[in-house]
């Protein structure tokens, strides 16, 4: 049973990965969304993806 919870916690850390892959390309090379008007936005979604990542691990940690 404890198998799901650990699931869950990896695709959202995988997940926060994408995200902030996604955004740091757009900072960079203007890939995904073109660059622009989102350079605030893309500096946002980095924070949260640290944010989310960092949690999504501490959790991991937890399950054990």
């Amino acid at each position: 049973m404890s198998e799901l919870p650990k699931r869950v916690v990896i695709a959202s850390m995988i997940v926060a990965g994408v995200v902030a892959l996604a955004a740091v390309l757009d900072l960079s090379i203007g890939l995904p969304f073109g660059r622009k008007h989102t350079m605030v936005m893309d500096i946002l979604f980095i924070l949260s993806s640290a944010i989310v990542g960092y949690l999504a691990y501490d959790s991991y940690k937890d399950l054990g």
